[in-house]
């Protein structure tokens, strides 16, 4: 990750960049490490460590600083978001959420009427955003939503409900997909700006989770809400392809985010496969372990050079749809797998709570799951295959 080679390609960050992750790092040991237990085992969500990433930044991250955020690109954004999950995923999901999904969803297609009411304190980290398309009856088919949004004057009314939302309760502001024209299908989804002083709009079920337990999943009502007509992000029937927009940059953040906790997960292998005592010497001498640790290195090396370059496109104005995909399908994977052999390493040890790696092994799945799943990631990269040909 530190050597320049010929023709301008460059594997070394910024003087800024690198001052950046030790930012992210030095915060994340400080602040969250010491209560990782704590918040998985309560799954009380962590409002002060939040309120302290606003105070650094780190909740408008993509902002420019004249709505309130920090202004940094997407490379800076996986970053942060790697040193965070590195210590405690569900902390970075939160961030990852909150960032990539419903705040910048606003600022990239609200109106300057939205983008100052509702991008800025967003930004400065004053409330939590959370971004609405699942729901109970589609998922990974999100063109079978069942959510409506009735034009009626000035206003739509919405009604319906979104399932497996991140910050469904503690946000405040959502962005919100509803069909605007249910006889076009998914041509008839539109998005909107929901915020929680709008009655009718409320969560319900929080989710008891596996793992990713102090990041808040619920679900959302929307009982007959009347939302402004000005709440509408660009035009009726483009929410769909705005979704999936935002998503080709969320799932950037994703691949970021499993690459933190794959080297999260590895580095606490290294430390106990150095320390563990069998057969007269540590594990790490012995070779089944040794080889098992050279993979886990090998496969986060590339995943976060994949992340990267994505990240890096993005950042250039380039399309990136198939590389997000490559990208996030390959660090979730990967994030799975090294949480597991990690456990392995530890072997009995492994499957208690004193010791960190079981966390990262049950909030690694969620990785391959959230934001599009490791097989709609496999279709996305096939569709792209077939038309750049």
């Amino acid at each position: 990750m530190h050597e320049v080679l010929s023709h301008g390609v460059s594997f070394t960050l910024s003087q800024e960049q690198e001052q950046i992750r030790q930012l992210a790092r030095e915060f994340a040991e400080a602040e969250i490490r010491p209560h990782v237990v704590y918040f998985d085992e309560t799954q009380e969500f962590p409002h002060e460590i939040f309120r302290k990433m606003g105070e650094l930044g780190f909740l408008g991250i993509l902002i420019p600083p004249d709505y309130g955020g920090a202004g940094f690109g997407a490379l800076e954004c996986a970053i942060i978001v790697e040193e965070i999950a590195r210590v405690c995923p569900a902390v970075a999901l939160g961030v990852a959420a909150h960032n990539g999904l419903c705040t910048y969803h606003i600022f990239r297609y609200g109106s300057e009427e939205l983008r100052e009411r509702y991008v800025r304190p967003l930004a400065q980290g004053e409330t939590l955003g959370a971004w609405g398309l699942t729901e109970p009856g589609s998922g990974s088919d999100a063109g079978a939503m069942i959510t409506v949004a009735i034009r009626d004057g000035d206003h739509y009314i919405l009604r319906g409900s979104k399932n497996f939302i991140t910050h469904g309760n503690v946000g405040s502001i959502a962005v919100i997909m509803a069909k605007t024209d249910p006889a076009k299908g998914k041509r008839g989804i539109s998005a909107f700006v929901v915020d929680k002083s709008m009655p009718g709009f409320y969560a319900s079920k929080k989710e008891n989770k596996v793992g990713m337990r102090c990041s808040d999943t619920a679900s959302l009502v929307l009982d007959d809400v009347r939302v402004p007509a000005a709440n509408l992000l660009g035009e009726e029937g483009q929410g769909f392809l705005q979704a999936l927009a935002i998503l080709d940059g969320g799932r950037v953040t994703i691949a970021a985010l499993s690459v933190g906790l794959a080297q999260g997960a590895f580095e606490a292998a290294m430390k106990y496969a150095q320390e563990r005592i069998q057969f007269g010497k540590p594990l790490i001498e012995h070779q089944a372990v040794a080889m098992k640790l050279a993979r886990m290195n090998m496969e986060i090396e590339a995943a976060r050079l994949l992340t990267y370059r994505a990240a890096w496109l993005r950042d250039r104005g380039e399309p990136f749809r198939q590389e997000a995909a490559q990208a996030k399908l390959f660090a979730s994977e990967v994030a799975v797998r090294t949480a597991e052999d990690a456990i392995q390493i530890h072997g009995g040890y492994g499957y208690i709570k004193e010791f960190p790696v079981e966390k990262y092994w049950r909030d690694s799945k969620l990785l391959t799951i959230g934001e599009g799943t490791s097989e709609i990631q496999r279709i996305v990269i096939a569709r792209q295959l077939l038309e750049n040909r």
